[in-house]
């Protein structure tokens, strides 16, 4: 079966919030344009390195000399996006994405595939059922500056977690932690 491709270019709302208390967060991945929501589930270290990664090519584009883009360099007031979630209807979880610049629009791409099974298991026979699985896709083109707001939101919601413990560096439950500190 073809691709199924959720396709947003310049959408209302792109960002990453989670849904659950910490140390029980689900991480998501939510576009909107007009009603149309699109909701994929995340790692925390998905979302920490898309936002990392995103910065990282902001960056690079500042520091290219002759740059025709306006790359901010921090986050316009405007574009700042500190709303919960849309209501949340999982498209799937994400496995592979991927992150690009498109000079021609003056845009981030990300991309993010699903997770699939055969992700995990590295069995070399595929069955007819596995190839006539529709496959889904996420493609999301975001300006330089939403892009901008989009990392430092995303860097916000991952470090709003439970605190690292100062001796372990394992995350504190807020029922208590004991901490295991390795043996000299």
């Amino acid at each position: 079966m073809p691709t199924r491709v959720y396709e947003f270019d310049w959408p209302d709302r792109a960002v990453v919030g989670t849904i659950g208390p910490p140390g029980e967060r689900t991480f998501y991945l939510q576009v909107r344009a007009g009603s149309r929501v699109v909701s994929v589930a995340l790692e925390k270290q998905q979302s920490a390195q898309l936002a990392e990664k995103i910065d990282e090519i902001l960056d690079q584009l500042i520091s290219v000399e002759g740059n025709p883009f306006s790359v901010p360099t921090g986050t316009p007031p405007e574009l700042v996006d500190n709303e919960d979630l849309d209501p949340v209807e999982e498209d799937f979880r994400t496995g592979v994405m991927s992150l690009g610049w498109d000079p021609t629009t003056a845009q981030v791409v990300i991309e993010a595939h699903p997770l699939m099974e055969g992700d995990v298991d590295e069995d070399l026979e595929s069955s007819d059922e596995d190839s006539a699985q529709e496959t889904e896709m996420l493609l999301v083109r975001i300006p330089v500056g939403t892009a901008r707001a989009f990392a430092k939101r995303t860097l916000e919601v991952v470090g709003a977690g439970r605190p690292a413990c100062p001796l372990c560096g394992y995350p504190m439950d807020a029922d208590g932690h004991t901490c295991t500190l390795p043996e000299d």
